[in-house]
């Protein structure tokens, strides 16, 4: 089993974009890409989405070479939208990229109205085979749909894939480690490498209680697993980053963000957003000439 972790907040984007091959299949998980569109008043600074313009050609690559694509839900930093900003993936840009995929998402029963809004429009433009059913043979394993986060009444929710070779890799994307049921589900599946959303420590509104219930749960994983990769959420601000440090710490276990396991810098761009503006001025008015094709990310490629 090869496992590629494209583009994540360690990664300098959101999602938890990843690549898996095993076999004769490649499993393209959440090919999605965002950034923070404004982060405490700021919009991205150009030298994130110059990282995003290489994570979103990488996506791109992937789509076309993949077998199988798993859609977790459909949030605009997971999955290609008609009606992208220019800091997501534009579903133009694989519409016909790769016809003969298969595509593996929830039932209709499971999608808000804004994602159902969103599936129509992307099985008017993108030319796959839209599966009806998860599948019941082969190396790939989808979950019951588990809350987006902790169990609301707001009812959203994603999938969770389990893929078995030589090992068992597990991506669980936006579960955020905030409800026991699902942490029991996937100790179930018995992974040998996790890949999970962390918690949004970087929203001030999470409680102090769900703060605990996560790191209990991060615990628990931690000492369950032989690789825990928590990112996503977790890894938008520098006290995500303490935490996770801490959590390998107290485990003694592998517990990496996306960038140590692709072996690459940490940077966590939308948490230094500040920090960037301070150092790499920016002109006036750049973002609405970027979002016209005026301008583009020359002179602000520091971290490729």
């Amino acid at each position: 089993m090869k496992i590629e972790i494209i583009g994540a907040e360690s990664l300098g984007v959101r999602g938890l974009c990843c690549l898996i091959s095993v076999g004769e299949q490649t499993i393209l998980i959440d090919p999605g890409i965002a950034l923070g569109f404004i982060r405490r008043g700021q919009q991205p600074h150009p030298a994130q989405v110059a990282v995003a313009e290489v994570i979103r050609k990488k996506i791109i690559q992937a789509w076309g070479c993949a077998t199988d694509i798993v859609f977790s839900h459909f949030h605009g930093d997971h999955v290609p939208l008609v009606d992208a900003n220019p800091y997501q993936l534009d579903a133009a840009l694989v519409s016909t990229l790769n016809p003969g995929v298969r595509i593996w998402t929830k039932s209709s029963d499971d999608l808000t109205p804004r994602e159902r809004k969103r599936v129509i429009a992307l099985k008017e433009q993108v030319d796959a085979r839209w599966q009806k059913k998860a599948p019941d043979t082969g190396p790939l394993k989808l979950s019951a749909p588990v809350p987006h986060g902790q169990k609301t009444e707001r009812n959203e929710n994603v999938i969770m894939t389990r893929i078995e070779d030589d090992l068992v890799f597990v991506h669980t994307s936006d579960i955020q480690l905030l409800d026991d049921d699902t942490v029991d589900l996937v100790l179930k599946w018995r992974p040998d490498i996790l890949m999970a959303g962390g918690p949004p420590l970087y929203l001030e509104q999470l409680s102090s209680q769900l703060r605990n219930l996560a790191w209990q749960n991060a615990v628990r994983l931690a000492g369950s697993v032989d690789v825990l990769i928590l990112d996503h959420h977790l890894m938008r601000s520098l006290e995500g980053l303490q935490w996770l440090d801490s959590l390998l710490s107290e485990s003694g276990n592998r517990v990496l963000c996306a960038a140590d396991f692709m072996g690459s810098p940490r940077r966590l761009l939308e948490a230094e957003r500040k920090v960037l503006y301070e150092n790499m001025p920016i002109p006036s008015g750049w973002h609405q000439d970027y979002a016209k094709q005026k301008a583009g990310t020359a002179g602000f490629r520091v971290f490729l």
